[in-house]
């Protein structure tokens, strides 16, 4: 929570764990110097020490920024308000909370537009909104000496989830912004690839450590997430150190790089001259179908996704280490797949990767009906689960990130972006309220059907994405027709070698 929106950018793909070691990295930070970075290079000089620089610290502000989120956010801070007897629907506050103050996102791009620096425009607003967590610190240090009740604990957290996640939603679309300057549109795939997978390789490594330590803690689960919290605000606050490291990007300048881009490539279209503003790109048909997949997508994935962590701790009994175990199966699953992904996205397009990984994340939640707390579930089907999870809702986040930079014009681009986080926060934290509302009705099924419900919607939720336009993307059609005629040339050449 409270990182940045998830690049794949969200929140990896071909060379598991090869992938982001320093050699790797080093191999594509060489590959971006040899493309043209727009609008950046029309706004300063720079030279390949620069963003080579850049580059590495943008992968090392994603990794401790992970490790920022794994401890104010996901199952651990879950896990700390069922310690404290929070109710399910308390839970769904957890989840829908950072997706509702996405309304704020577009004033947050409005602020962002008419500062000078996406640099320091990002420290004045994480800076504080990390530090203020140490406020959940002082009551939990409270609440052990008896100070303070769990409920009132309970409270606090929901209202620091709140406070800083208003103060973030002010720099999400910013942060995005900058990143889509920074990356070139034929490398996003690859980088943020490898990018994310450095960050789920921090999840896979330090989730279980952290939950262990939590277990662990002399003084009791309580406090052993009070201590880590602290640690996590320190880490969090180096996440935002390692940005001093990047190339700044002044969003003045980089307006006018797009006007001017906008004017050569318009020049024989008056009415595009003028017609090219915020509200037309907002409102433009390709847009809004895309806004009309992300804001179903994020209802549909979030009337169900916030509570399988809870399904686990709570309906069925299963310990908080095991669940992080889990956790960390997906990291790694995600770990594995995303450079693949990257590379695949890069080649046939973001849209026909979504629909078709889709399907399988629309029927995963059905997989949970059936599940237990015997051991062939705990120590077999759950971590399949989770690994398939993994694997596929990395494609999804990538996928969903770079489609969005792609259907986004070169002008206003926090605003368009602040304007899609806005609508599918709303839309998600529709979702998790249903969820917890349906979670608690034991009559209708509780979370067995609600799962069945999520599932319905997710499928259709993908209806939209058949009709949103991505520039240099396949078909379905015309990706089928390639795989068709491959499968087809194969088949011709076996039958020749076997003398057929």
């Amino acid at each position: 929570m409270l990182a940045y929106p998830k690049v794949s950018t969200s929140e990896v793909e071909s060379d598991p764990v090869e992938s982001v070691s320093p050699a790797n990295l080093e191999i594509l930070e060489k590959s971006l110097l040899s493309e043209t970075l727009q609008p950046v290079k029309e706004t300063r000089k720079l030279d390949k020490a620069t963003t080579r620089s850049s580059l590495k610290a943008s992968t090392w502000d994603g990794v401790f920024a992970t490790i920022f989120s794994n401890i104010t956010g996901g199952v651990l801070l879950s896990n700390f308000l069922l310690q404290l007897g929070g109710t399910p629907v308390e839970i769904g506050m957890l989840a829908s909370v950072p997706m509702l103050v996405n309304l704020l996102q577009p004033v947050g791009a409005f602020l962002s537009e008419r500062s000078t620096s996406r640099h320091w425009y990002g420290i004045g607003i994480f800076g504080p909104s990390r530090l203020l967590w140490l406020v959940l610190v002082l009551g939990i240090a409270l609440s052990s000496w008896h100070q303070i009740d769990p409920h009132s604990l309970v409270i606090l957290t929901l209202a620091m989830v709140l406070i800083t996640h208003v103060m973030g939603s002010l720099g999400s679309a910013s942060w995005l912004s900058w990143m889509a300057a920074l990356v070139p549109v034929r490398l996003r795939g690859r980088y943020f690839g490898i990018r994310n997978s450095a960050a789920n390789l921090t999840n896979l490594i330090v989730g279980p450590l952290l939950a262990l330590g939590i277990s662990a803690w002399p003084g009791g689960p309580l406090e052993g997430y009070g201590a880590i919290l602290l640690v996590g605000v320190a880490i969090g606050i180096i996440s935002l150190a390692c940005q001093f490291w990047m190339i700044d990007i002044n969003p003045q300048e980089q307006e006018r790089s797009a006007v001017a881009s906008d004017d050569r490539k318009n020049s024989d279209n008056q009415e595009s001259n003028h017609s090219h503003n915020a509200l037309a790109s907002c409102l433009s048909p390709n847009f809004l179908k895309f806004l009309l997949y992300f804001s179903f997508w994020s209802f549909a994935m979030n009337v169900s996704s916030p509570f399988f962590n809870l399904y686990m701790l709570d309906n069925l009994g299963i310990d908080v280490s095991w669940v992080t175990i889990y956790n960390s199966l997906m990291a790694g699953a995600g770990l594995m797949m995303l450079v693949l992904w990257g590379k695949l996205a890069d080649k046939i397009g973001n849209r026909p990767l979504l629909v078709m990984v889709g399907i399988l994340v629309a029927v995963t939640p059905l997989l949970w009906l059936g599940m237990g707390a015997d051991a062939v579930s705990v120590w077999v089907l759950f971590p399949l689960l989770h690994l398939l999870k993994g694997g596929t809702l990395a494609a999804i986040d990538l996928c969903n990130n770079n489609l969005q930079m792609a259907v986004a014009p070169g002008r206003h681009q926090a605003t368009y972006f602040g304007v899609a986080a806005a609508v599918s926060g709303v839309a998600g934290a529709m979702g998790t309220t249903l969820g917890g509302f349906l979670a608690q009705q034991a009559n209708y099924g509780g979370l067995p059907a609600m799962f069945v419900l999520s599932a319905m919607l997710r499928i259709m939720a993908l209806l939209p994405l058949l009709f949103v336009y991505e520039p240099r993307s396949q078909s379905l059609l015309q990706l089928m027709g390639n795989l068709l005629s491959k499968k087809v040339r194969e088949h011709e050449s076996h039958r020749d070698l076997s003398g057929g």
